[in-house]
C-alpha cells in the first residue's frame, strides 16, 4: 500500500505567524481589524492599511470601542 502526502494550506496572514502591529509588541496576531477601527481606538501602529492585533491588544481595543458602537447602535434605531 502506498502512503500518500497530505498538504495542508494555511491561508491568512493571521494564520501564517503575523506579528503585532502596535509599536512595542512582537506578539503573534489573532485578530485582523480595518485601520479606521485601530485608529479610533486610538491604538499606536507601525503601519498603515488593516491592523493585525494580538490578544492583549484587540481586548483593549474593544473596550474602547464599546461606548462608539453602542451610541452607532442608537443613532441607528427607528
Amino acid at each position: 500500500m502506498l502512503a500518500r502526502r497530505v498538504s495542508v494550506i494555511v491561508m491568512g496572514k493571521v494564520a501564517k505567524g503575523i506579528k503585532c502591529v502596535v509599536s512595542g509588541c512582537s506578539e503573534n496576531a489573532v485578530r485582523s481589524i480595518p485601520s479606521e477601527d485601530v485608529s479610533r481606538a486610538g491604538l499606536k501602529v507601525t503601519t498603515t492599511g488593516r491592523g493585525y492585533l494580538c490578544k492583549n491588544h484587540y481586548k483593549e481595543l474593544k473596550k474602547k470601542l464599546r461606548k462608539d458602537k453602542k451610541v452607532e447602535r442608537w443613532r441607528m434605531m427607528p
